[in-house]
């Protein structure tokens, strides 16, 4: 049995003694049942994907029958978290796919791995094929889900028409793909097959040339020590020029699996799409995040992915970040301003630089806290 492709410390501590192949067998087999306590739906599914790896063969065919038998209630929470890991979302969509609604939910979730749609996508019902094709961003960068869409024979023709007229606007044609190249003839007016498209900048050229840089990027490093200034400054003109050239799908290829250089640069394209592939791409900090919490002049989109994700705001400086942002809507901000260390709301209530609502709910807050010190007005001393 292969080892698990995930490592112990994914689960909550508690849970960990309930998967560690060294634990003792009553233990795995009460993870493998369901029966851990109070356990968190998320976080059962994790425990199950990763007790169907135990070395003892019953183990993980107890671990496989309880997924399967999960009820709804269950299962449909773990598959809306973003928190569960893509293989576990792959694992149970194995284990779920005769429920329509278990995969819809694992389709729409932001934590999916391309790999797993591009998978599905070849045997969904027409239904579940058209929230497929409604993820363009996924189409553009993981070209297997539009093969996989084009050899489903239940998707309808006009799904197909609009997902392969997307792809071809965007510099995506697949001349292997009859759908695609009908696509290019509607689009362009000519066939591709005969007169092939010129071939333009590609990401994987792109990061080919620069493999040196983006595994110092990968390892936390930046520039060499010895590089010379101007010639940094040259090579950085250089890449922006090309990247401007690029088709949007190949910059969501680069935005996705490029470096910081070019996420940064790939952040500001006026394509949303693009940008959106940057702050999703899994190569991003939390620095990165960060510093896009602090910008008044990153896009809305972008934005509105940071605060919507619940494990960025576990980092205390990205949350505060937000709530000074005025390009965060304020029922939001306010939200944040609560949860907030007192020397923070302080702080707050002073800036004037922070939006006025945030800057007087902050001197509120403060107001509400010193008069609760000194007791009720007019009580006996």
């Amino acid at each position: 049995m292969p080892d698990c492709p995930l490592p112990l410390e994914t689960l909550p501590k508690p849970l960990q003694k309930h998967a560690d192949p060294k634990a003792p067998l009553p233990l795995r087999t009460m993870g493998a049942k369901g029966l851990v306590p109070a356990v968190a739906a998320a976080d059962l599914s994790t425990l199950l994907f990763m007790l169907a790896h135990d070395p003892e063969a019953a183990v993980r065919e107890t671990a496989a029958k309880t997924a399967e038998g999960l009820p709804e209630k269950m299962w449909s929470v773990a598959l809306r978290s973003d928190e569960v890991p893509g293989p576990v979302l792959d694992w149970m969509a194995d284990r779920l796919a005769q429920r329509e609604g278990a995969l819809e939910l694992v389709l729409l979730n932001p934590a999916t791995l391309d790999a797993t749609v591009a998978r599905l996508a070849a045997l969904v019902p027409q239904r579940l094929a058209e929230i497929v094709r409604q993820n363009e961003l996924r189409l553009l960068r993981h070209e297997p889900i539009v093969r996989a869409l084009c050899a489903n024979p239940n998707v309808l023709a006009s799904t197909l028409d609009g997902a392969c007229d997307f792809c071809v606007r965007n510099g995506l044609t697949l001349l292997d793909v009859p759908q695609m190249v009908e696509a290019h003839k509607r689009v362009h007016g000519v066939d591709p097959t005969v007169k092939p498209p010129e071939p333009g900048e590609t990401a994987a050229q792109l990061m080919a040339e620069y493999a040196d840089e983006l595994a110092r990027d990968a390892a936390g490093e930046g520039a060499p020590p010895a590089a010379d200034p101007e010639e940094l400054s040259t090579r950085k003109l250089n890449i922006t020029q090309r990247v401007m050239r690029m088709s949007v799908s190949e910059k969501i290829k680069l935005a996705t699996l490029g470096n910081k250089e070019a996420r940064t640069l790939l952040l500001r394209d006026a394509n949303k799409l693009v940008c959106m592939a940057a702050v999703t791409s899994p190569r991003i900090t939390d620095g990165e995040i960060l510093s896009l919490a602090n910008s008044r002049t990153v896009n809305a989109d972008v934005l509105r992915h940071i605060y919507g994700t619940r494990e960025y705001l576990k980092t205390y400086a990205i949350k505060i970040s937000l709530v000074k942002n005025p390009k965060v809507p304020l029922p939001t901000a306010l939200k944040m301003l609560s949860t907030l260390q007192e020397k923070d709301i302080k702080e707050l209530a002073r800036d004037r630089n922070v939006p006025q609502t945030i800057q007087a709910q902050a001197k509120a807050w403060m107001m509400k806290k010193e008069q609760a010190a000194r007791g009720p007005v007019g009580g006996k001393h």
